[in-house]
């Protein structure tokens, strides 16, 4: 059995309310084992034998669009890729000059080299980015509702994406050890 996490966007937002237990029932009726929610923000740790990433990310969309009657954005990534994302440090600090956290947008698939220097132009001196596999990897000067950077220019660029602390993701890839 791997291991992987679903990153879920959109969860518990607007009028949209899912329980954590609730989450993870609707994971484990999908045919996936040992199914635990981790923070109440769409982060689904499960195990799963036979399929891709990518299966697994259409079947999880497939069946919680069919549950919840909207379409939920799904990101999946394996224990391994977890433990990568966590560990890559692209730049000098994991906090900004004026207290920003580095942040984590998880892609659905790598971007193309011309996609990722249209996305990476959008970088100033306030809000670094960097592009690392499926991940951007964004460090806000401050806080996030100071940020200019233009999140629906990036989307255009390199797509779907859901957005996590790096901290959450290192927390994560810690859990998967265990």
């Amino acid at each position: 059995m791997q291991r992987y996490v679903v990153f879920l966007r959109g969860m518990n937002l607007g009028g949209r309310r899912i329980t954590n237990d609730d989450l993870c029932a609707h994971v484990r009726a999908l045919g996936f084992d040992a199914v635990s929610a981790f923070l109440a923000s769409g982060n689904v740790l499960f195990a799963a034998t036979g399929s891709t990433a990518s299966q697994i990310a259409q079947r999880i969309a497939s069946g919680l669009a069919a549950a919840l009657d909207y379409d939920v954005p799904t990101f999946v990534r394996t224990a391994r890729e977890v433990a990568t994302i966590a560990a890559h440090e692209p730049f000098d600090t994991a906090v900004g000059e004026d207290g920003g956290k580095l942040q984590v947008a998880l892609l659905a698939r790598k971007p193309t080299a011309g996609k990722a220097k249209q996305a990476l132009a959008h970088a100033t001196n306030d809000d670094r980015l960097a592009l690392h596999g499926r991940e951007l990897y964004w460090l806000p000067r401050g806080r996030l509702t100071d940020s200019t950077l233009d999140h629906r220019a990036l989307e255009t660029a390199l797509g779907p994406m859901t957005v996590r602390t790096h901290r959450t993701l290192v927390r994560l890839a810690a859990k998967l050890e265990a």
